[in-house]
This record gives C-alpha cells, structure tokens and sequence, in this order.
C-alpha cells in the first residue's frame, strides 16, 4: 500500500517536472507581453498554468509522448493498460487521446508537485520549531514557544495529510483512466482482432498443411514397408528389385515429410519478432541463411504419385493456367484423397484433373477394401475430409465425397477466379 503509493506520487511529481518546461515560458511570454520581469523563481501562477495547459494539449496532439506515458502508467501508477499494436501512422483518434492524458497528466501532476514542495517544508520546519524554538526572522510568521508552537505543527501535520489523501486520490483516478485513455482504441483494436484472426488462419492452414503432408507420407510408409516384408523372403532378382523400390519409396517419403514438418513447426514456433523476421526472409534465428522449400503444386502430382507406391490410372490436363492459390490447395485435395484411398481402399486408384472452363474439376475414385469403414459421410476416426471441405469452402468451390459403386469416389470443383 505505502510503496504504490509512493510511486503513484512519483509519476505526479513527474507531470509536474514535464510540466515545468511549460510553465518557465509562459512566465517569460507574460513578462514580455506585461512589460514586466517574469519570476521565474515562482511560476506557479493560476493565469500561466491555466494558459499553458492548451499548449500541452496540442503537444500531445503532435509529439510521440505515448510511449512514455504508458511505461509510467505501467510502472507507476500500476495502471494495467494493454500495449496498443504497432502502427504505420497516428490516427486522431489516438491522438486526442494521449492529448487528454498528457494533459491531465501534467496539470494534476504540476498542482500537486507545487503543493509537495511547499506542504513538506512547511511541515518539517512546524516540527523542528516545536522543539528548538523559533528562529529570530520567520518572514511574518508569528510563532511562540508553547501551544502556539503545538498548533502550528498540528497544522502542518493536518496539511500533509491532505495532500498525502489528495496523492492518493489523484494517483488512483489516473490509475483507472491510463487504460480508457492510453490503451488501444477501438480501430487499433479491431486492427487488433483482424490480425489475430490472419494469425489464426495462417495456423490452421500450417495445420492442414501438416496433416496432409505427414499423413500421406506415413501411410505410402506403411504400404511401402508392409510389400517389402512381403517379397524380402523371396530370394529373386525381381524380389529384391521390389524391396528396393520400396524402401527407396519410403525414405523419399519420410525425408518429404521430415522437411514439411520442419518448415511448418518453424513457421508455427512461438519466439520474438526478430526471429520472425529472420524466418520470413529466410533465416535462422543466428542470422544463418536457410532454404525455405516452396509450397507443393498441381505440378507436383507427378512426384506425388510416383512416391505413393499405389497404383494410379490419372487423366491429367492442362494445368498450366491454374493460379498458384487453387493449385497449391488442390495438390492438397488430391493427396489427402490418395493417402485415404491407400489407407481403406484396394486396386488402382483414378485420378482425373482437367480445367473445364473457369473451374478446375477434380475427380479420385477407388475401390473400399473389405472391412473398411468409411461411415458417417468420411474416413472414420480422420480430419482428412472434413480439411478437404475447408480448403474447398475457403475457394468458393464445391466438394462431394462418398461411397460410389462398391467403393469411394471424392470430385471437387475449384473456381479458377474469386468472382465465379
């Protein structure tokens, strides 16, 4: 209680050592324009102060005085007030703001900083009189030894207990309006909230990039290593030539995976701006440079299926034209789609991918493996079909998915332009 307060008053006294600045020229404009000597020995004059305060007003307005008003309202006045976010400009809104707290700042501070000065003298001397005795000038002041000497130090003593009650009421309503005041306002708020929703999107895109990208490589992974379990025993040219095909597979597919994993965690971990830069620009966190893998593509599919180990009838068009947005997630679409086919379905899988018209049109169908379940409108116990959906929604486009003629079939329609 005693140290907040303490400090509470130290930021008062501090608007009032800002303030002084202020009050040195006003007292000197005023003896210009009166003709007379400005005091600056004794510029606390209500004319001055109160002509001043405008002045500290429009420096507010222009100066880049909130920085500073926030750390004291943080540190001082114990004020909890949220950091507003980084800006390229000033709006006005910010700015009458921070002139309405640098105001109000400097005038309570400078009232109360001239009444410390003056209170705490006062009252030391009242109290050093009681028992020494006054000295033989006290500049009209008439104090005798006795109960006249008792008064005067009671009197001295009742003044600082005012201003310690008017410190402690100043320091705690510009304790409650610091945040009102010095924090965001509500565009830089909403700007705010805009970023973090950017924030979030950007992660739960990371997240599916993650998903699709291991996810397939774990299950051509596992159909991979199961066939060369299967030919291993078999002690032939073509047994073996399968083994390593297999192996080579999986090591192509874990090493992919290995590198989207470690592209999407360094995107997604937590550190300070300077790392997120230095990954933005291609990085690491010791200035050492990195190569930051570009983002698969319809491209692509050619690699994707050769890795897949599964046996895939495609029908691919003229892909050229698609823009890299929709390619990029429609290569998603098409692996998530092939990593289910090979995890619950049998046989070759058909690919189709063509642009008819401003749509690109998708097609994977496969036969369902005995025993499969793909209940309840997806693969169960997956998140592949409902991040399909996603990324299809987030195009604009359309998506079906579900069982067709023994087996499944998914066919999506992505709009080569926003406005189709």
């Amino acid at each position: 209680m005693t140290g907040n307060l303490f400090r509470r008053w130290t930021c008062l006294i501090l608007g009032g050592a800002l303030l002084m600045p202020y009050m040195m020229a006003g007292v000197l404009v005023a003896g210009l324009v009166s003709r007379e000597p400005g005091n600056l020995l004794l510029p606390a004059q209500i004319g001055v102060f109160a002509a001043m305060l405008p002045v500290v007003a429009v420096t507010g307005l222009f100066l880049p005085v909130r920085g500073l008003e926030v750390s004291a309202a943080q540190g001082l006045l114990g004020a909890r007030v949220r950091t507003p976010p980084r800006q390229t400009g000033r709006t006005w809104q910010e700015r009458r703001r921070t002139a309405a707290w640098f105001t109000l700042h400097l005038g309570v501070g400078g009232v109360l900083s001239g009444c410390t000065l003056a209170i705490l003298p006062f009252t030391a001397f009242t109290l050093v009189v009681l028992f020494t005795g006054p000295p033989p000038d006290l500049g009209g002041m008439e104090i005798t030894p006795g109960w006249n000497a008792v008064l005067w130090a009671l009197g001295g003593v009742a003044l600082l207990v005012v201003l310690i009650a008017l410190v402690a009421g100043a320091g705690a309503l510009l304790a409650r309006l610091a945040p009102v005041l010095l924090g965001p306002t509500p565009a830089e708020r909403l700007a705010a909230a805009e970023e973090h929703a950017r924030a979030l999107a950007e992660r739960n895109r990371l997240a599916r990039e993650l998903h699709d990208s291991v996810g397939h490589a774990l299950s051509v992974v596992t159909l991979q290593a199961a066939a060369a379990g299967r030919v291993l025993d078999r002690d032939s040219d073509d047994a073996r030539a399968t083994a390593r095909n297999a192996l080579a597979a999986i090591e192509q597919s874990a090493r992919a995976a290995l590198d989207d994993l470690d592209h999407v965690l360094g995107l997604l971990r937590d550190g300070d701006d300077a790392t997120r830069d230095a990954a933005a620009a291609g990085r690491d966190a010791d200035g050492a440079e990195h190569r930051i893998a570009p983002q698969a593509t319809l491209a692509d599919l050619g690699e994707l299926i050769a890795t897949s180990g599964a046996s895939v009838q495609r029908q691919v068009g003229d892909l050229s034209e698609v823009p890299a947005v929709v390619s990029r997630e429609a290569y998603r679409i098409v692996q998530e789609a092939l990593t289910n086919a090979i995890k619950h379905g049998h046989g070759p899988v058909r690919l189709t991918a063509a642009v008819h018209g401003d749509d690109l049109h998708l097609e994977v169908v496969n036969a369902q493996r005995a025993g499969g379940d793909w209940s309840g409108g997806g693969w169960s116990g997956g998140r592949g079909l409902a991040g399909m959906r996603e990324r299809v929604r987030l195009l604009r486009g359309e998506l079906e998915a579900g069982p067709a003629a023994g087996g499944w079939r998914v066919t999506a329609r992505l709009p080569l332009r926003s406005g189709s």
